[in-house]
């Protein structure tokens, strides 16, 4: 055959393709690389691992068909108004923003990945060998440990040095202590048995044994990707934590933070479906050695035994879409809130089975839960996420198991707070507008709104100091504080500086196990 010019330039292309495709390929590989680490490093935390959402709405390329490239680009750099997304106009370059928005838009919600309880054991960091090294008592001015009150303090971007565990002293509102976490703290819980112990767990499923007397972190493990379950058992022996990714929990040993034993979440949902899920609410209780654990989208509550082996009891058909979760009655009865039947199920952990299933308003959030005698009665408070036609607080009596009154606010609401010796009820209202920054306090005795308290930021989840006298509140987005009020005459005393901060969580609860109850009113305590 003759060679022509025009076989020649079809053999020229055609070596040349052959040399450039891999290189294409290559640099493609490489971009796609880069984007993945750009998602990780500014919006796994919130958005998640999987692109399939955590506190955030998830991003990938189902939940954003037919979204505008442009608007997307527009609310990276400006962010979101009363919401915790930041703006990243500053943060990340334009050519990085349109291609972590072109890197979203092609990506599909990730297979859950592994984390194996290998993967878990080869992740344990220890700060301090020998714990007899540690100081006998705190090395600050206390009275008593019960006063502390720990912060969760997202960080302005839910990572970097804004980032950490802050814990005050709630009689004198002073800082006594921090702990860096890399990424958002997101709940504190401490140990039961032992006051000196903490644990911190994070955004990215990091938990942090903290040394309440020096302030420091002892040892670290990571349980998974990211989820907020998290437990203590009531002898201090043990730690329960959940994921969302992957669909796992784990038993730690509280000591050396060692998994013990990892349990596959996974079971038959309320409509018939076997179902892979989330970790809901992680639960120690001072009724018992157990842990409960509620399975968010299989509609199941599982009670684990720690004896050997850790045996599991599986509750069913307890609702649709399970999130949090409280005790009450000396930590026999738990009370969990389905968002999507509009319920709050009661579940008697002696008997291991549903008592009843009780309405709760628009999409039930009972945040750390809020239960209180009130003239001879135990009432439980739940708050209700939506926006919706039905935006109450529901009040129960916890004896009788019915709801006493439906109780209207202004607008959806997170987290319930009450004490045996405030005269209110707080209640944050999370609506997405000027109301974000208020909190409304509910009569104990009268059950209605007698108060609303604008504290200068998006306000959320109250908490009261172990004496009742002082109400703390996260003032959170705008207002970066922590703000203090006296219970009783709902004055504003101090503040407390810190970036994004969040959940409050009092020692106190450790003595009480359920907010809002004293020892001597928890009912059915031996």
């Amino acid at each position: 055959m003759k060679i022509t010019k025009k076989h020649l330039s079809k053999s020229v292309i055609a070596s040349l393709a052959a040399l450039l495709l891999p290189i294409c390929v290559q640099a493609a590989t490489d971009d796609a690389k880069k984007m993945h680490k750009l998602y990780e490093d500014n919006c796994a935390s919130c958005h998640g691992s999987d692109h399939g959402g955590f506190i955030a709405p998830g991003l990938n390329s189902e939940s954003l068909k037919g979204r505008s490239p442009t608007a997307l680009r527009s609310i990276i750099m400006t962010g979101s108004f009363d919401t915790l997304m930041p703006p990243f106009y500053g943060r990340l370059t334009d050519d990085e923003i349109r291609g972590l928005v072109k890197h979203l838009q092609a990506t599909p919600k990730q297979a859950n990945p592994a984390w194996t309880i290998d993967d878990i054991k080869a992740s344990i960091k220890v700060y301090v060998k020998d714990e007899s090294t540690l100081p006998a008592k705190p090395t600050y001015e206390i009275d008593d440990i019960n006063n502390i009150i720990g912060v969760a303090a997202r960080g302005k971007y839910g990572r970097g040095l804004g980032s950490k565990a802050v814990f005050i002293n709630s009689v004198t509102h002073k800082e006594i202590g921090e702990i860096a976490t890399g990424t958002a703290a997101h709940i504190i819980d401490y140990d039961p048995a032992n006051p000196r112990w903490a644990y911190v767990k994070n955004d990215t499923a990091e938990i942090f044994k903290v040394d309440l007397y020096s302030m420091q972190i002892v040892r670290s493990v990571k349980t998974g990707f990211n989820g907020p379950g998290l437990g203590v058992s009531r002898d201090g022996k043990y730690i329960m934590a959940g994921s969302y990714v992957p669909h796992n929990a784990v038993i730690l040993d509280a000591k050396t933070l060692e998994p013990l034993k990892t349990f596959e979440l996974e079971g038959i949902d309320p409509d018939g479906k076997m179902v892979s899920s989330d970790s809901g609410m992680i639960i120690g209780t001072p009724f018992a050695d157990i842990f409960a654990i509620a399975l968010e989208n299989a509609g199941q509550v599982w009670v684990v035994d720690l004896k050997e082996g850790f045996p599991v009891t599986k509750i069913e058909n307890v609702g649709r879409h399970l999130h949090d979760a409280f005790l009450t009655h000396g930590g026999s009865k738990l009370m969990v809130a389905s968002y999507d039947d509009s319920i709050v199920t009661a579940i008697d952990l002696k008997e291991r089975k549903i008592i009843k299933k009780l309405e709760a308003g628009c999409v039930p959030h009972v945040g750390g839960g809020a239960a209180v005698e009130v003239d001879g009665r135990t009432l439980g408070f739940g708050t209700n996420f939506g926006d919706c036609d039905k935006m109450v607080v529901s009040v129960w009596d916890l004896d009788k198991m019915e709801v006493v009154k439906q109780v209207p606010v202004a607008g959806g609401t997170e987290s319930p707070a009450a004490h045996a010796n405030a005269p209110y009820v707080a209640v944050d209202i999370i609506s997405k507008d000027r109301r974000a920054r208020t909190v409304q306090l509910i009569d104990k005795k009268s059950l209605e709104v007698v108060k609303t308290l604008d504290v200068g930021g998006h306000a959320y989840f109250p908490e009261y100091s172990a004496d009742g006298k002082f109400l703390y509140i996260s003032a959170g987005y705008s207002g970066d504080e922590v703000v203090v009020y006296d219970s009783t005459s709902l004055q504003k005393i101090a503040s407390i500086a810190m970036e994004s901060p969040a959940g409050l969580f009092s020692h106190g609860r450790t003595k009480y196990m359920t907010r809002g109850l004293s020892p001597d009113e928890m009912k059915g305590a031996k």
